[in-house]
């Protein structure tokens, strides 16, 4: 058990051992020359990993998604996205300020929207509306609570989108959540997708860094762009390393943070005063709703924090918690005891 219980987020974790060996030894050259062996490597590996034919190492996930979408879209086309993604709600309009694209949200369920809403939303380009070009999706979605998109899903919304002559992102922050929760190949989600991210500092426990794949045409035009983005990184190969050893490593072990997730997420739901919608506990995201009358979900959030116990509040009614690598079982067993001590005593 740890003297702090950190369930803010999975991007707290640090790197195992392992990790640290292998950033210390790796072999390291220009990466904006394309000479760094272990980022060749991880990007190799990567595109594998996800049915792609290339990948390309970026410093974060939404540098990731905004090249992506400066490879898809022109200045003044529109893209679909459901209206709790991260795309729309976390990165900071960098679709509209970067590429000059206007974002159209749709309502989803579990973060997931309708094909045939998709299809409604288009719009061919003419003298009064942007052309629809792109369809932008999120796998695991996180404020849905961590929820996975499976591959028939998948499937008819890119078909759908294809049919509609629009491209498919896929926001894969914690696409590897997805695919050990659904017992499958993280390939058959991305399945469809012009282009896929995902995140090696989050579950898979790096300490920087994602990688966007897709086609060898599109990572062309991705690696100038992420130039102009300023994401050149230079002999960037020690911290690649790490991601080689987090995609050979700690892909399986995922279903442990999985379980605790659930665990805490059972144990919650049982207190009074606090909520859960155990349907969206699908992978290692929790939100809580604070129904009590005598604090909110602030006062409480502060109040663990003084008890060490470290976790998130959206709204005032809203409280989020990530399982991870660096949180055990005893760390669960000591968050619900405090939970529901301090929920007694405010």
């Amino acid at each position: 058990m740890h003297s702090v219980v950190d369930l803010r987020s999975d991007t707290v974790t640090v790197p195992t051992p392992e990790m640290r060996r292998a950033m210390f030894e790796a072999e390291v050259g220009d990466d904006v020359f394309g000479d760094d062996p272990t980022v060749n490597r991880l990007q190799e590996m990567s595109a594998a990993l996800l049915g792609k034919e290339a990948a390309l190492f970026v410093p974060s996930g939404t540098m990731g998604n905004q090249v992506a979408i400066h490879t898809h879209v022109r200045p003044g086309e529109e893209i679909l996205l459901e209206e709790s993604c991260h795309i729309l709600s976390y990165e900071l309009a960098a679709a509209s300020v970067i590429s000059g694209a206007q974002t159209r949200p749709l309502k989803g369920v579990r973060g997931i929207p309708a094909p045939a809403d998709v299809e409604r939303a288009v719009h061919i380009e003419d003298d009064h509306t942007p052309g629809t070009a792109l369809l932008c999706l999120e796998n695991t979605h996180n404020l849905a609570g961590g929820t996975v998109l499976s591959p028939e899903g998948m499937r008819a919304l890119c078909e759908t989108a294809h049919r509609n002559g629009l491209k498919v992102h896929l926001d894969g922050a914690r696409l590897f959540n997805a695919a050990v929760a659904l017992g499958g190949e993280a390939r058959l989600l991305a399945d469809g997708a012009d282009s896929v991210m995902f995140c090696l500092s989050k579950g898979l426990a790096c300490p920087v860094g994602s990688l966007l794949c897709g086609s060898r045409e599109f990572i062309v035009k991705a690696h100038r762009n992420r130039k102009m983005f300023g994401g050149g990184m230079r002999q960037v190969g020690i911290i690649a390393a790490a991601g080689i050893v987090a995609l050979e490593t700690m892909i399986a072990r995922l279903t442990e943070d999985h379980a605790r997730c659930r665990r805490l997420a059972e144990g919650i739901s049982r207190m009074p005063g606090l909520s859960v919608d155990m349907a969206s506990v699908q992978t290692n995201i929790l939100y809580f709703q604070v129904g009590h009358p005598r604090y909110t979900a602030e006062q409480l959030v502060q109040r663990l924090a003084r008890e060490g116990i470290l976790c998130l509040n959206l709204d005032a009614r809203s409280v989020r918690l990530v399982t991870h690598k660096d949180v055990d079982s005893e760390d669960i067993d000591r968050a619900l005891e405090v939970l529901e001590q301090v929920t007694g005593e405010l």
